[in-house]
């Protein structure tokens, strides 16, 4: 007899109290609930159920043996379940965390065309400038830039982004433009507010060498798009990534404070919980995604 179909009898009939209610359970007779048992118990070599005129219990051996079978079931369905859902159109709701700045600028106008191709799934997409606990708070999904600080997670590079010290040629033109990174301590600096760092800007010297300014700003605001208005009105110099800043720099709007510095490069990456399997909806909306930024790199937004 099979195996597995021998544990599965074992285990209802431990579930269910008895044989009647067993066979009820599979949708088999009792005669065949029982034949699996006895052909267990016989493989076995032990006897795993206490029969009684009254009752139906397992003995100390069968509850341990229970406990192993029934995970063994649990898997084999799990096992079954994944490989329908794999094959299943992807469907859903589907839930994504994204920093604001990426969502407005470079999501969002992507979403038409993915819920195009996919109708059968819905998106929420959660825009917001802080850190977010996918599996508590709900999330299926975020789309993180930067160092990755959950090591947990499981992750996909999209593309990457750079950031440069910009301000406006306006600004260059009232405080003079810095020479160098010290020179930062005398100037009018827009600092993201939001940064797990605090106002420290980490920069790499011409020499290689790795470098923090630290200065209270002359303004702090919770949102890239704000501080690059700010630098284009002329207010100071903001940290930005190329995402943000490409357009104003192409039109001419803002310029390179120091373009001797190194860039300094970032990851963007789309992170989900670990797991045995990805959802369908999930891996489609990440290879949506490395489809749609496969021609953005560092500098080319």
């Amino acid at each position: 007899m099979d195996r597995l179909t021998e544990m599965e009898a074992f285990a209802t009939v431990v579930d269910q109290g008895g044989f009647t209610d067993a066979a009820k359970k599979m949708g088999i007779s009792k005669s065949a609930v029982s034949k699996h048992v006895s052909s267990l118990e016989a493989r076995l070599g032990a006897r795993l159920l206490n029969r009684t005129t009254r009752r139906v219990s397992p003995t100390e051996i069968g509850l341990a043996y229970y406990d192993r079978a029934r995970r063994v079931l649990n898997d084999a369905g799990e096992a079954d379940a994944l490989v329908t859902s794999m094959q299943s159109a992807p469907s859903g709701l589907l839930r994504i965390s994204v920093a604001t700045d990426f969502g407005v600028n470079h999501l969002s106008p992507a979403l038409s065309e993915f819920l195009q191709d996919f109708p059968d799934i819905t998106v929420n997409m959660v825009l917001n400038n802080h850190y977010v606990e996918l599996i508590s708070e709900g999330f299926d999904m975020a789309v993180r830039i930067g160092e990755l600080e959950d090591s947990t997670l499981r992750a996909r590079k999209l593309t990457e982004t750079t950031k440069r010290m910009i301000a406006s040629p306006k600004y260059f033109e009232q405080y003079g433009r810095p020479e160098k990174i010290d020179d930062l301590n005398n100037h009018k600096l827009l600092h993201y507010s939001n940064q797990s760092s605090g106002n420290v800007w980490k920069l790499t010297a011409p020499s290689g060498e790795k470098r923090q300014v630290r200065t209270a700003g002359w303004l702090s605001v919770n949102d890239g798009q704000s501080l690059l208005n700010a630098a284009i009105s002329g207010l100071g110099i903001a940290y930005l990534p190329s995402f943000l800043y490409a357009d104003a720099m192409e039109k001419g709007l803002v310029e390179d404070a120091i373009p001797e510095l190194p860039l300094e490069t970032q990851g963007i990456y789309a992170v989900y919980p670990p797991g045995r399997f990805t959802q369908p909806k999930v891996r489609a909306f990440i290879d949506f995604l490395v489809h749609e930024f496969a021609e953005k790199g560092p500098t080319d937004w």
